[in-house]
C-alpha cells in the first residue's frame, strides 16, 4: 500500500507539473507565437513534400528489370521518402526555434514541437519502412516508446530510474538500462550479421566454377565467422569481459563431451562430407539401411533425402561416414542397366544380338560410352532362350526416367518386326491310369 501511495503521489506531482506548464503556455504571448511558428513550419513542410515527393519518387524508381548497384541504391533511398514530411517539419521548426529564442529568449513550446515531429518520424520509420521482422519488433517496442518518452521530455529521468534499478543474478547484477541497451545493440548487430550472411551466401552461390560441396563449405564457414565476429563485437561493446566466459565455455565443452556427443559427431561428419565432396546436394544415394533418395539439403546436423514419391528422409551426417553409401550421381557418372528377355527355341539366336543392339541404340538417352548396348546370351530356360541387353544412361531409372521400360518396348517391337516370337510357359500334364471324364 505504501508503494502504491508513493506511485499515486508521484503521478499526481507529474500531472500538476504538466498542468502548470500548460497554463503558463496558454497565458504567454511567446508561447502562442511559438504555436503559430509550429503550424507554419508544418504547413511549409507539407507544401514542400507535395511538390518534391512525386519528382523524387520518379527519380529514385528505376526499371523493375534493372538490378545494377546504382538501381539498388536508388531503391534503398526511395524507401525513406515517408520520412520527408516529419523531417522537413523538424528542420523548419528548428529554424523557427532559433528565431523565437532570439526574439523572446525562450523556445520551450517550439522545442516540444520539434520532439513531436521527431517522434512522428520514428513512428513512420517503424511502421512504413522497417520490413524485417526483428527490426519491426525493435521499432515497435523500443524505438517508438523511447521517442514518445523523449517527446514529453522525460527521457533523462526515465533513463536515470532504469539505471538505478539493479537486478541481482547470483554473483552478477545488471541495471535495466544496460538490459535495454543490450537488447537494442544485440538485435542490431545480429540483424546486420544475418544481412551480411545472406549477401555472402548469395555471392558464393554465384561462383559456378566452385564445386557444390566447396560452395556449401564456404557458406558455412562464412556464416560461423560472421556470427562469431558479431558475438565478440557485442560482448566488447557491452563491456563484458571475454575471459569471464571461459568458465561457461568449459561447461559447454563438458556438455558436448557427455550429453551432446551425437550432435558434435554429426557436425564434424558434415564438415568432412563438405570437404571431401563424396556426397553433395543433387546426388542420388542409397545407404545400407535401405534409405535412398536425392540429397536436397545438407545441414550442420543431417542430410535431407527426397524420394521419388515426394517423401523427405532426414539422415544424420554420421551415417554417411560410418556406413556404406552408394552414390549413383557422383561426378556425373553414367549408370548401367539391363533388360532381360527370352526368344523361342525355333529362333536363329545368332541374329538376336545384332537386332536388339541396333534397336536399343536408337533410344536418345542410351549412351555409346563408356560402352554401347550389349546383348548377351544368359542361358537356356524352360520355355525359351534367355537373353539380356546391357545399356548405359545418364540418370536414374526412376521418377521421370523410364529407361528399362522404354528399352523393353524397343525389344518387343524389334522382335515382332523380325518375326521372332517371345515364348510363354507351356506345361504338359500326365495322368496315370484313366484320365478324368473318360470312363465309359
Amino acid at each position: 500500500m505504501e508503494g502504491q501511495s508513493e506511485l499515486v503521489a508521484q503521478a499526481l506531482e507529474y500531472a500538476q507539473q504538466g498542468w502548470d506548464i500548460a497554463k503558463a503556455w496558454l497565458l504567454s504571448p511567446a508561447a502562442w507565437s511559438q504555436f503559430a511558428l509550429l503550424i507554419v513550419a508544418y504547413l511549409a513542410a507539407l507544401l514542400v513534400t507535395r511538390k518534391l515527393r512525386p519528382f523524387l519518387t520518379r527519380l529514385l524508381t528505376p526499371e523493375e528489370t534493372n538490378e545494377s548497384i546504382l538501381a539498388k541504391a536508388r531503391r534503398f533511398v526511395a524507401m525513406f521518402l515517408p520520412l520527408m514530411l516529419p523531417l522537413l517539419a523538424y528542420v523548419f521548426t528548428g529554424i523557427g526555434e532559433s528565431v523565437t529564442r532570439t526574439l523572446f529568449g525562450s523556445g520551450a513550446v517550439i522545442a516540444f514541437g520539434k520532439r513531436v515531429f521527431l517522434f512522428l518520424a520514428v513512428r513512420a520509420l517503424a511502421r512504413d519502412i522497417l520490413k524485417d521482422p526483428m527490426l519491426r519488433l525493435l521499432g515497435k517496442f523500443v524505438l517508438i516508446p523511447v521517442a514518445a518518452i523523449y517527446a514529453v521530455g522525460l527521457l533523462d529521468e526515465v533513463a536515470a530510474r532504469l539505471e538505478a534499478t539493479v537486478v541481482p543474478l547470483g554473483n552478477l547484477s545488471f541495471n535495466l538500462l544496460w538490459l535495454v541497451q543490450f537488447i537494442v545493440v544485440g538485435g542490431l548487430i545480429f540483424w546486420l550479421g544475418r544481412w551480411s550472411n545472406e549477401q555472402s551466401a548469395g555471392f558464393i552461390r554465384k561462383q559456378e566454377e566452385m564445386r557444390p560441396a566447396t560452395r556449401q563449405l564456404a557458406e558455412k564457414t562464412a556464416e560461423i565467422a560472421i556470427f562469431g565476429a558479431a558475438f565478440l563485437i557485442l560482448m566488447n561493446i557491452m563491456g563484458i569481459s571475454l575471459t569471464s566466459l571461459a568458465v561457461l565455455g568449459g561447461a559447454i565443452g563438458v556438455g558436448l563431451g557427455f550429453g551432446l556427443q551425437k550432435i558434435a559427431s554429426n557436425f564434424i561428419s558434415g564438415v568432412i562430407l563438405l570437404l571431401e565432396g563424396q556426397a553433395t546436394v543433387g546426388d542420388y544415394v542409397e545407404l545400407d539401411g535401405g534409405e535412398a533418395g536425392t540429397i536436397v539439403k545438407m545441414t550442420a546436423r543431417a542430410a535431407i533425402l527426397e524420394t521419388f514419391d515426394g517423401r523427405w528422409i532426414v539422415i544424420p551426417n554420421e551415417d554417411f561416414i560410418t556406413t556404406r553409401v552408394v552414390n549413383y550421381s557422383d561426378a556425373g557418372s553414367a549408370n548401367r542397366y539391363e533388360a532381360p528377355f527370352s526368344v523361342s527355341y525355333d529362333t536363329d539366336i545368332n541374329l538376336v544380338p545384332d537386332i536388339i543392339e541396333a534397336a536399343v541404340a536408337t533410344h536418345p538417352r542410351v549412351l555409346d560410352a563408356p560402352y554401347p548396348p550389349d546383348c548377351e546370351l544368359r542361358g537356356f530356360g524352360d520355355s525359351g532362350v534367355d537373353f539380356a541387353v546391357e545399356f548405359w544412361v545418364n540418370g536414374l531409372d526412376d521418377g521421370d526416367n523410364k529407361f528399362t521400360s522404354d528399352v523393353l518396348f524397343l525389344i518387343w517391337n524389334a522382335l515382332k518386326n523380325n518375326g521372332i516370337s517371345i515364348p510363354y510357359p507351356h506345361r504338359v500334364v500326365e495322368f496315370k491310369g484313366t484320365p478324368p471324364g473318360t470312363e465309359a
